[in-house]
């Protein structure tokens, strides 16, 4: 398999940068946390031989640049940033997408603002705790974690955020005990260097951000949501299953937990591919 073909997207505000490999049908793939194009770099390949496969580094990510460094993000406008590489590379027929965490709540957003632009929607535990009952209690994590940034830095906020995504009697965050294949491992320099701004203006902006629920129960036949198989009573879980309970449809389980797309990218990617097929 060939490189990915590398393009440069001017949208409003940023400077986008992706990434695109085979041929067929579009299949966007959206990451999620401080993961860019590379966070799929495991599963792409394989895709793309069915589909057309483009990644990208969302706005303020890695190589996508911000006009403005200090602007605030987001859902509705990291959507709109989705929707113009849909229109950029399958301007006549509709896209099949994947999002991840953060980028799941982008999917989700999509699919209520582009539904004409759109075949199916994964969803992998988007974590848009405000449709969950004890969402009060989020907001206060939320609102610990940005004062522990303030007041003491990256990597304090970041044990204060860990510790609230953990189930109860946990005393460990989501899939830390398992090994990084060597790509996910290398990636950890940039991961590192993205953290500031995505505790600091992705995780306020995104996990404040409220679904229509009504609209997406109009489209359920279009949206798969997923979880991971080893995250069953972590936050990020709950509200995927919330959310299928409502819209009556499965609840998709893929190997590992939250990052399962990068502890277990086989059998993540074969379990993607048949779920674009159903």
């Amino acid at each position: 398999m060939n490189g990915p073909d590398i393009g440069s997207l001017r949208v409003d505000g940023a400077n986008l940068h992706y990434e695109v490999r085979g041929r067929g049908p579009l299949l966007l793939l959206v990451p999620g946390g401080t993961g860019g194009a590379a966070s799929f770099d495991g599963i792409a390949d394989d895709l793309a031989a069915e589909y057309t496969v483009a990644t990208y580094d969302p706005r303020g990510m890695s190589r996508s640049t911000l006009d403005d460094p200090d602007a605030e993000q987001h859902v509705n406008e990291h959507a709109d940033d989705a929707a113009r590489i849909v229109d950029l590379l399958s301007p006549r027929e509709p896209a099949r997408v994947f999002g991840a965490s953060s980028g799941a709540i982008v999917a989700l957003h999509l699919l209520t603002a582009r539904p004409e632009r759109l075949v199916r929607v994964v969803a992998h535990e988007p974590p848009v705790v405000e449709v969950l009952p004890d969402a009060p209690d989020h907001r206060l994590l939320l609102a610990r974690v940005q004062e522990t940034l303030r007041t003491e830095g990256l990597m304090p906020a970041m044990a204060v955020f860990a510790a609230g995504l953990r189930k109860d009697g946990d005393t460990a965050g989501p899939g830390t005990d398992v090994r990084l294949p060597p790509r996910a491992a290398a990636r950890a320099e940039q991961t590192m260097a993205d953290l500031p701004y995505f505790i600091g203006r992705i995780v306020p902006g995104f996990m404040s951000y409220v679904p229509d629920i009504d609209r997406l129960e109009t489209l359920a036949d279009r949206l798969t949501l997923a979880c991971g198989q080893d995250s069953h009573g972590e936050l990020p879980y709950r509200p995927a299953a919330f959310l299928a309970e409502r819209l009556g449809t499965e609840l998709l389980r893929f190997p590992g937990g939250h990052t399962g797309l990068t502890t277990h990218p086989a059998g993540f990617g074969e379990l993607l591919r048949k779920a674009f097929r159903a």
